[in-house]
């Protein structure tokens, strides 16, 4: 009579720790609403992303200049229709992730791109991306989908990371295999795992695009821990996933600051 109780004991409690650790996730049972919206600024930004790395392919400053006046009006015109919460997350993200650019590629030289500058696309391209991943995660599809497009990310990356590490490819990727750990750790307690998994697609098609044509290049050494990385890294998302987590734990201490301002300011 005991084993049959401490068998249903052992699994009460992995259900609990399960159900703990998706707490944030989409429930199982959701039937959620398509959207056409969410897929058109997702197949937007991917489409802007391939043309953006085939002018990129022999452009020049001043075409990355252009590039990047037509990423802000596409930025401003597909931020139409969003509430204010998700537009405070685009200005942080934008914000936070271009500080980040400058630090990690001109200070640190983590990564170069082809002038060895900050092209002027990148930072109405983070809110783009940003703003994608948000789209795939709220669209229905990842919502009804969501535990088994997560599994397919983990076992994606997962694997992108273990043959970073194997010994088999030239310039190894251990830093691509501890963004990876980073990644799941975002994924377990972040308040938005499926931001974190949606931001996988667009980031992983990105770094892709970007690393092949020679927009950027990422050093074959870490300049920070010392550590070989791939170019692109398999975990690169980890550092999108970053950007995301400061968007949307920012949002609403900025709109509240906002909405002091105002208040202050009336007669």
């Amino acid at each position: 009579m005991d084993i049959p109780r401490t068998v249903a004991s052992d699994q009460f409690r992995i259900q609990a720790i399960w159900g703990k650790m998706l707490r944030h996730f989409p429930h199982a049972d959701a039937d959620p609403a398509h959207r056409t919206r969410d897929y058109v600024i997702a197949a937007f930004t991917f489409v802007c992303v391939s043309i953006s790395a085939f002018f990129e392919i022999s452009g020049s400053v001043s075409a990355q200049q252009v590039l990047g006046a037509v990423a802000w009006l596409f930025l401003i015109g597909l931020l139409f229709g969003e509430n204010r919460e998700t537009k405070a997350q685009v200005v942080i993200a934008v914000i936070f992730a271009t500080v980040g650019e400058h630090f990690a590629s001109l200070y640190m030289g983590g990564y170069t791109y082809r002038f060895e500058n900050v092209p002027a696309y990148v930072p109405p391209g983070h809110g783009m991306v940003y703003l994608t991943a948000v789209a795939l995660a709220r669209s229905g599809f990842f919502v009804r989908y969501a535990r088994g497009i997560t599994a397919f990310v983990i076992g994606v990356w997962g694997g992108w990371s273990l043959w970073g590490i194997s010994g088999f490819p030239q310039q190894g990727d251990w830093v691509g295999a501890l963004l990876f750990g980073i990644f799941l750790g975002w994924l377990i307690t972040g308040r938005s795992p499926m931001v974190y998994v949606a931001a996988f697609f667009i980031t992983t098609w990105l770094e892709l695009l970007g690393t092949a044509v020679g927009a950027w290049k990422w050093a074959s050494i870490d300049p920070l821990l010392g550590w070989p990385q791939g170019n692109p890294p398999s975990g690169v998302g980890a550092w999108y996933c970053l950007v995301d987590a400061v968007a949307i734990g920012g949002a609403a201490p900025m709109l509240r600051g906002i909405k002091r301002i105002m208040h202050w300011r009336r007669p």
